[in-house]
């Protein structure tokens, strides 16, 4: 009786540290946030005084950086609880919120308006995919894994399969998945300091990187999640202040998402418009002989690179013969000099001209209708119907992994460990969900306004007349936004502008008039969305490594200093090495992120559920599993994803499975999963009887053990 009483007054005294902890932070973050509200309008203010763009970006930069790495700093530790679980005292909303800064990637602030800009309907599956996804956390997931303890995912594999060997696939599949996704969050790093300095890529890498490391190397978990809770204040406010502000501007209602049916009856009829307007029409023509004359030049590569270098030669000799303007000659040269090295080099960069010339001439620049669900027809011819039921298949096929990946990604999975019990956990899971709504809610909003705006305001506007932030991306990066009046009629066309997805966010304050101070706001939230879920990754990487390797499999009498210690060295390591492979530009983001959660949803869902729901499951089971839905994923992109056939230089036919594109190739390693585990757990010994009782005190907390 004495140790319940003793029990029950450490449980009350827990309660009201909790509570007096949580009022400190309400005070500390409500402060911060009117803090945050003045630097800004003190920078708005200071524009119109006239401080440079230059010198706004700086600012917004080196304060943002700061703030990150004093609050780094402050939240220094060498204690274990504390680095990898925060000391499991993160009360549940602010984890929700730190939870939806690690949630919020460079492609979920930059890329979804993007790709719902340029793909419509079908860039719902995103959206869909990812917010259902913490549905099957909540459910599945979160309050068992906090119920059953650990640090990280390796470590719950490792407890509850029992051996080394689930626990070092487990590492290698974190690792695996977590790095592809950390080189995309750097990669959109580089974008963004290059946009708010004026940097080269390259340098605008490495500069956040000092920023990612700051917070995580010297305080883990405690330090990443403060920063991610104050990071998901900047970056929600500048996601949502320029939707609203088009939102007004556009109808005069600021709520973006109650009127976005109503813009997009308005840009599906103005689609209409384009798709049959004569300039259009001419444009597309232009493209189509571009294509054609392409096609020929395919046919026979080092002739027709001959016959090219012989007339930019020739033209050469003619304009210096002639005494031509010297910045003709130069013209001249450099188009010479641009000619591919040889054949090979040749086809490929005449292949890549003609898949754009023919994307170009087609209606609405290549986009699908705004509206339309899926590609094709139905009730069409049967190549329409077939077209329908691949767009279709392609569809549920990526909302399935995008769901099943965002349920088993460890570096998310990890934000539950930090809160102070399972009903918390269950929480937690609620307020993440309600802080990502936020942001998704408003992405096909803010997609339908900037196309309102570039097909009513841009579309149809004489060159020189266009506005400034057109010329200002085409010098901060050519491939993200050019125009080219390819019919010389001195008007814009739609087709004859080439807009990257990626910077439909970062440019919605200039699209929508508003003060340049805006766009250093958005760019800054777009660093912070970067700049968190970065943290995330890297810590997760340097746990498994630290604690599961090192700890667990190596050297199980190591010091808490010592692991602590070995953890920030492998960080920085990994953080460089990502860095590096970020700076080669490998692949757009979305699809490394996407390729992430194909590689969580194929290795760790099937063995995280069917190891918390079947306590038949067994370690021998679980190991085969990872390894064949792991491998199966890994095959099928590595045979059809264009960048990875040639990294690993395959020279076959692409040959689709039913049509699925490579992105969803966890659709394929999921399934292989389960059924392996399950077949092969059958088949062996079950584990002990003390585990399975384990497993099931996990999921009735009501029964005993033993």
């Amino acid at each position: 009786m004495p140790d319940l009483k003793n029990s029950g007054h450490l449980a009350a005294d827990n309660r009201a540290s909790q509570a007096v902890f949580k009022n400190d932070l309400n005070r500390v973050f409500g402060w911060y946030t009117a803090g945050f509200v003045v630097f800004v309008l003190l920078l708005a203010l200071l524009e119109r005084l006239g401080l440079s763009r230059q010198w706004i970006g700086l600012i917004f930069l080196l304060t943002t950086i700061a703030l990150y790495a004093g609050i780094g700093i402050v939240s220094r530790t060498t204690d274990a609880v504390e680095y990898y679980v925060a000391g499991r005292r993160v009360p549940a909303m602010y984890n929700g919120m730190a939870t939806g800064a690690d949630w919020m990637s460079a492609a979920s602030f930059i890329s979804v308006a993007g790709t719902l800009y340029l793909t419509g309907y079908s860039g719902l599956a995103f959206i869909m995919g990812w917010t259902g996804g913490y549905c099957l956390v909540a459910l599945f997931l979160a309050p068992y894994l906090r119920k059953f303890g650990q640090f990280t995912i390796p470590d719950f594999l490792g407890a509850r399969y029992g051996g080394n060997i689930p626990r070092l696939l487990g590492i290698a599949a974190a690792i695996l998945c977590s790095f592809t996704y950390v080189v995309a969050q750097i990669y959109g790093v580089g974008i963004i300091t290059a946009r708010l300095t004026g940097v080269a890529f390259e340098l605008g890498i490495f500069l956040g990187l000092g920023g990612i490391l700051v917070c995580s190397f010297l305080g883990g978990m405690r330090a990443v999640t403060w920063t991610q809770v104050t990071q998901y204040i900047i970056l929600i406010v500048a996601y949502m202040l320029p939707v609203v502000w088009l939102s007004v501007k556009q109808t005069g209602i600021p709520i973006p998402q109650a009127i976005y049916g109503y813009q997009l009856q308005k840009v599906s009829a103005k689609e209409k418009e384009l798709t049959s307007d004569p300039g259009e029409l001419e444009v597309r023509q232009v493209f189509a002989q571009r294509a054609q004359a392409l096609a020929l030049k395919l046919k026979d590569p080092a002739a027709a690179l001959a016959a090219d270098r012989s007339a930019a030669e020739k033209n050469v000799v003619q304009l210096k013969a002639s005494n031509a303007p010297v910045a003709e000659i130069s013209a001249a040269e450099k188009a010479l000099s641009g000619l591919p090295r040889d054949a090979q080099a040749a086809r490929k960069v005449w292949t890549s001209a003609q898949a754009a010339a023919n994307t170009k001439s087609a209606p609405l620049n290549g986009m699908p209708p705004q509206a339309q669900q899926f590609l094709g027809d139905p009730d069409g011819s049967p190549a329409e119907q077939a077209e329908f039921d691949v767009s279709r298949r392609n569809f549920l096929a990526l909302v399935f992994c995008l769901m099943l990946g965002t349920a088993a990604l460890p570096h998310i999975l990890m934000r539950y460990y930090t809160v102070p019990s399972v009903q918390e956990a269950r929480q937690s899971v609620a307020w993440s969900l309600f802080f990502i709504f936020l942001l998704y809610v408003t992405a096909p909003a803010l997609a339908v306004l900037v196309k309102y705006e570039v097909f009513t305001l841009v579309v149809g506007t004489p060159f020189n007349q266009l506005p400034e932030w057109i010329a200002a991306w085409n010098k901060v990066d050519p491939t993200l936004l050019s125009v080219v009046d390819v019919n010389r009629d001195g008007v814009l066309q739609l087709n004859e502008m080439s807009i990257g997805g990626d910077i439909i966010v970062l440019a919605a304050p200039a699209i929508a008039g508003l003060p340049y101070v805006v766009s250093a706001l958005v760019a800054a939230g777009a660093l912070a969305a970067a700049l968190s879920t970065a943290d995330g990754l890297l810590l997760t990487i340097s746990s498994a490594l630290s604690h599961d390797l090192y700890y667990k499999m190596i050297d199980p009498n190591a010091s808490t200093a010592r692991r602590v210690t070995i953890s920030k060295v492998l960080l920085l390591v990994v953080a460089l090495c990502a860095a590096y492979v970020a700076a080669q530009r490998p692949a757009d983001i979305l699809f490394l992120v996407s390729a992430a959660f194909s590689f969580a949803a194929a290795a760790f869902f099937p063995a995280l559920t069917l190891g918390i729901f079947w306590k038949r499951a067994t370690g021998i089971g679980a190991s085969l599993g990872m390894v064949a839905g792991l491998g199966t994923t890994l095959y099928y992109m590595a045979v059809t994803q264009p960048w990875m056939r040639s990294l690993l230089g395959v020279g076959s036919p692409i040959e689709l499975w039913w049509g699925i594109q490579p992105i969803s190739a966890g659709v394929f390693g999921v399934p292989v999963g389960f059924a392996v585990i399950i077949v092969v757990s059958l088949v062996t010994r079950p584990p002990a009887r003390e585990m399975q009782e384990l497993v099931d005190y996990m999921r009735y907390p009501g029964r005993p053990i033993g």
